[in-house]
């Protein structure tokens, strides 16, 4: 599991006690992007400063991604090379890094051709910036149409896809996953928890003035998907957590970590005692047939 997107929030001191904590227990892969963090680039500016302060770099999997817009005219977002490469350099300044592990294309461009996209991650691996290259939000056929791409170049493989994966969004089990299983990438799935949706925070129906939901989206945003069948299929998911001795998030991470294709998953947290109860998942990963019909059952009902 990872730290993603949420860690940007709070103060620099308690975010080091965060990220402390996640590497304590075992997490050494931290997922960023070039526009993450508000103002876009924070979370790197400031994680990196923890991650070089406090950290063995070595021991540590960084990822960080590059797609959407981070400065006006037409060479400030999508998948051209000249985007590519000057974001990833911009990243690692950011970051005070000299390379990174994984460095994603963050989102299908529709006018860029994949020749380029992909011979500019090909390039910066090359120029030993990147260590591994990856794609995100790809669909099954572009995923595919992207490993045939390196495959004739003799370009450095995608090696990891991340898409949006959990037990509200299931489209990548039929589209995605049987390419990857087929070609052997692996799988690292983002927003497991439906950006807060799978935990216990919103089950009242209610919108907790802390919450993302609230802090980020806003409260309307956040109840328009807050449907009466939404809180239904939420209410029936956490009984089921229950009675395996679970919350509805630790089991919502399990969940999707069950398929042998789904290489890990990317958790966002911005306090300790969220860390500790995502890695206390691990204690029970395994489900019954029953109750994965009982899942099943209860998403039959959700919008």
């Amino acid at each position: 599991m990872a730290g993603r997107r949420s860690a940007v929030i709070g103060e620099p001191r308690s975010l080091a006690n965060v990220c402390a904590r996640r590497f304590d227990l075992g997490i050494t892969h931290f997922d960023f992007a070039n526009n993450y963090g508000y103002p876009p680039g924070s979370s790197e500016l400031v994680c990196g400063e923890i991650i070089r302060t406090e950290f063995p770099r070595d021991e540590l999997i960084i990822s960080s991604k590059a797609g959407y817009r981070m400065w006006p005219g037409p060479y400030g977002e999508w998948l051209s090379k000249k985007y590519i490469v000057a974001s990833c350099d911009q990243s690692l300044r950011r970051m005070g890094l000299d390379y990174f592990d994984i460095f994603y294309l963050h989102r299908p461009d529709p006018q860029t051709p994949l020749e380029e996209s992909l011979g500019a991650l090909d390039l910066l691996i090359r120029q030993g910036k990147v260590l591994y290259g990856g794609v995100s939000s790809f669909s099954g056929a572009m995923y595919a149409d992207a490993v045939r791409v390196c495959e004739r170049h003799d370009w450095a493989p995608i090696t990891i896809h991340q898409p949006a994966y959990n037990l509200l969004q299931r489209g990548i089990e039929a589209d995605l996953l049987p390419h990857t299983e087929r070609l052997g990438t692996g799988v690292i799935a983002f927003v497991p928890l439906a950006s807060g949706l799978l935990t216990d925070k919103y089950l009242s129906g209610e919108i907790p003035q802390d919450s993302r939901g609230a802090m980020l989206w806003g409260e309307e945003a956040t109840r328009s998907r807050l449907t009466a069948e939404r809180l239904q299929t939420l209410r029936a998911l956490n009984e089921i957590a229950a009675k395996r001795n679970q919350t509805l998030a630790q089991m919502a991470l399990v969940w999707t970590l069950r398929l042998p294709t789904v290489t890990s998953a990317l958790i966002g947290a911005s306090k300790v005692q969220q860390i500790e109860e995502n890695v206390a998942a691990l204690d029970n990963v395994a489900f019954s047939d029953d109750e994965l019909a009982q899942i099943d059952a209860a998403l039959a009902g959700s919008d």
